[in-house]
């Protein structure tokens, strides 16, 4: 790759909701929209030093997927890379602004930009929006509890995908006991995903058609957004740790029960064959005897 003049990239400054560049995008619209003031121009190749690492990064376009050494979320396409090890960043993680005003998602605080995520219990705190873990870049409210990924900032109330011909707009969420928005207003059943064709927690966009009932979850439209459905990729999923050790512990106990079982019918089998025995043994003395 071509070397440029490298700059040090300070970050924005505090500023209404962004839009940044989406060369692997497939969002065709969406609001609101409002430009986002960068003194590093992407597209000429310029190399830039961020506090998060000790080398220039240079932006990259390549078509395999990766993992964001910002916001440890994945990604694929336009990326910060560098050129003496493997650190990459989304293009919207390296380029983030300090603190995000008036975010449609949450109009009443300002969001500010976290490099560390919080630790929340044994199960993890998670975004407000995709309902994910947050393990890096967040975007956190200091007033309240609210947080939202880099990529999740990204999207909007409503919004326009190349996947679906109509406008789509997010289902109001209702916040639970724990203090988290997951589930749509009025509770009850999840509801399935036009894409992934699946039910999950987390943020749902419903299409404002009155004859569509096609829905979005908002994970799959940030599949969107990071590059991954762009380039062929519908979805990298981490494992659950949680879910890990769940399937783990159900399989040694089937394994246990059944060599319970096995060991039970073994038992029973020795008594029945030692009790047959025993019965021709007593026959056999009784004939003698008479």
């Amino acid at each position: 790759m071509k070397k440029s003049n490298t700059f040090l990239a300070q970050r924005s400054n505090p500023m209404d909701f962004p839009n940044y560049p989406r060369s692997t995008s497939l969002v065709l619209s969406k609001s609101p929209s409002i430009e986002y003031p960068s003194t590093v121009n992407p597209s000429r190749g310029e190399q830039m030093l961020l506090s998060c690492h000790s080398h220039p990064l240079a932006p990259t376009y390549l078509s395999d997927p990766f993992t964001c050494m910002g916001c440890k979320e994945y990604g694929a396409g336009t990326r910060f890379t560098c050129q003496h090890c493997n650190f990459q960043l989304h293009e919207f993680c390296a380029l983030a602004p300090t603190t995000l005003k008036s975010h449609p998602f949450h109009c009443q605080h300002p969001l500010g930009f976290c490099s560390k995520p919080v630790k929340g219990g044994i199960l993890g705190k998670r975004c407000d929006i995709c309902h994910k873990p947050t393990a890096g870049y967040t975007y956190r409210c200091s007033a309240c509890s609210f947080q939202i990924h880099p990529c999740c900032a990204m999207l909007s109330t409503e919004m326009t995908f190349a996947v679906h011909p109509h406008p789509l707009k997010l289902i109001p969420g209702m916040t639970l006991s724990s203090g988290e928005t997951g589930v749509p207003a009025g509770g009850g059943a999840l509801i399935s995903c036009g894409e992934c064709k699946r039910k999950r927690s987390g943020r749902v966009y419903g299409c404002t058609a009155p004859s569509c009932d096609y829905h979005l979850h908002a994970v799959c439209a940030k599949n969107m957004i990071n590059g991954l459905r762009a380039n062929g990729i519908m979805s990298l999923e981490k494992p659950s740790m949680l879910g890990a050790a769940a399937k783990i512990a159900s399989q040694v106990v089937i394994e246990f029960i059944g060599g319970l079982i096995e060991g039970l019918g073994q038992g029973v089998g020795e008594v029945l064959v030692q009790n047959i025995a025993r019965g021709r043994c007593t026959s056999s003395r009784r004939r003698r005897l008479e």
